[in-house]
């Protein structure tokens, strides 16, 4: 298994001391591969002494057997920050420390990864040859980035690109916010990678020389040497971590076999019908007579009971039916109002947002890979939610409503890669903070509508300013002073 993941870290060309570290090790059990980075916050006093105590509760409470990973990571990330915020209190010099770190549990046997993540070391899948950013920069300058406002190289010479808004041992509302913890999981197919990074390695590398560099024919070790030799090359302005795993399964193929024949069973018809025999002649059956005819009046008498019997047999069949009848007739409205015949993969969708983990959702195109039927609105009722996919939505030719709807209470919705096809209007907003990236409306009426709610019988003062956007990002209307866009 080993040769599956490797981490490397380096104390770059400014710095003298590392406060990296990280973790590439399987668990006791060989079940998963535990594969983290984490990053002593820059600048910070003890940086170094919290990442290593980070490091020390996560090995400590994921190495052993797990039945819940998501949940397990979370409570080691904040057993973590526990852990550093008691080792301030009991040294003052340590009191600004904190890290900042990034988590997967990869299970190679099953295809699947399941992550965790806080500040803004990140975590990237490679699949095909294409680069994913599977995690959330949690600054200001990584939010502006996601969606869509800073380009990446923006992002990595803006001046304020390592001011973080989260970290362990950091903030106690690690505690009390479910969201503070940026959870997920992901299918984890045969050739795809996971790269685990320090900021010292995205702020000086982009993206499309870490791809050129993680492609290549190469072991992992050689991989990772490379990338921190990139950094190092741009002027290694940080300490530099990188951890690398990969499904080196080989992919399953199936060959092709000639079907089974199917015997068919020999028919009636098919059956040779052998000469019909006269039927043997027994001399004795002569002998034999027939039972004497009962009397006229005896066959009338229960030829009379018969009838009875029979007519009230069919008079209690109708009072059932009858009533089965009312019963159908009432029952078969509220089912019809309750059950919508929505097919399964829109099902899957509905469901797969209504139970992500997190404020992160991953849409595996393997799971849709052909377009998503809309038949009824898909709701988003989250307080926060970033729903990133290679999808398509296209609208059932006898539905006539929107494809996505924002509930009041969904604060933040941030879409990313998703066509959505052949609707009157594709999104409708409740007044929400909402961000698109490289989203397609192909034939729809009206791409996205915003409502906007106020206090009733109060002097308003606000403005609707107009949508801006990129054309080869987004296609979309603009909004307008009357409350619409």
């Amino acid at each position: 298994m080993a040769e599956n993941y490797f981490g490397l870290t380096d104390v770059g060309q400014v710095r003298t001391n590392n406060e990296d570290t990280f973790i590439a090790q399987a668990t006791t059990n060989n079940r998963y591969i535990i594969a983290s980075v984490i990053d002593g916050v820059g600048g910070y006093t003890g940086g170094e002494v919290a990442a290593a105590l980070a490091r020390e509760e996560i090995i400590k409470h994921m190495n052993n057997g797990i039945n819940d990973i998501i949940p397990a990571m979370i409570n080691a990330f904040k057993l973590a920050s526990k852990s550093i915020y008691d080792r301030k209190r009991q040294a003052k010099e340590l009191e600004s420390m904190a890290c900042v770190a990034t988590l997967a549990m990869v299970d190679v046997e099953n295809n699947k990864f399941y992550y965790a993540h806080v500040g803004d070391t990140r975590l990237y899948l490679l699949r095909d040859g294409s680069l994913v950013k599977i995690s959330k920069d949690h600054s200001f300058v990584g939010f502006l980035e996601d969606s869509g406002r800073l380009t990446e190289s923006a992002a990595m010479n803006h001046p304020k690109r390592n001011e973080i808004n989260k970290a362990l041992g950091f903030d106690v509302l690690i505690d009390t916010d479910d969201a503070y913890i940026e959870t997920g999981e992901s299918p984890f197919l045969s050739g795809d990678m996971l790269l685990l990074c320090s900021d010292g390695l995205t702020d000086l590398v982009d993206k499309d020389e870490i791809v050129s560099i993680i492609i290549q024919n190469t072991s992992l070790q050689e991989k990772a040497t490379l990338l921190i030799e990139a950094a190092n090359h741009n002027g290694g302005k940080d300490n530099v971590t990188v951890v690398l795993v990969q499904n080196t399964k080989t992919a399953q193929s199936f060959s092709a076999t000639m079907p089974v024949p199917v015997i068919k069973k020999k028919t009636v018809e098919d059956a040779v019908i052998a000469p019909a025999q006269p039927p043997a002649t027994n001399p004795e059956s002569k002998a034999i007579e027939a039972p004497a005819k009962k009397s006229n009046a005896l066959a009338m008498i229960l030829g009379v009971l018969c009838l009875l019997l029979l007519a009230s047999s069919v008079w209690l069949y109708l009072q059932w039916q009858s009533k089965e009848a009312t019963v159908t007739q009432t029952v078969e409205p509220i089912v019809s109002q309750q059950q919508k015949n929505r097919n399964p993969q829109e099902i899957k969708l509905q469901e797969a947002i209504n139970k992500a983990i997190g404020d992160t959702l991953i849409i595996s195109d393997t799971t849709f890979k052909q377009p998503v039927i809309i038949s009824d609105t898909l709701h988003i009722k989250r307080d926060t939610l970033y729903l990133k996919g290679n999808i398509t939505l296209q609208r059932d030719s006898s539905y006539n409503g929107p494809a996505m709807v924002l509930a009041t209470n969904c604060k933040t919705m941030v879409l990313e890669g998703i066509k959505f096809q052949n609707f009157d209007t594709a999104i409708f907003l409740n007044n929400n903070e909402f961000y698109l990236r490289h989203i397609q409306f192909v034939n729809c009426k009206q791409a996205v509508q915003n409502t906007y709610s106020f206090s009733n019988n109060k002097m308003i003062t606000s403005a609707f300013p107009y949508l801006t956007y990129r054309a080869d990002s987004v296609t979309t209307t603009t909004s307008k002073p009357n409350g619409s866009r």
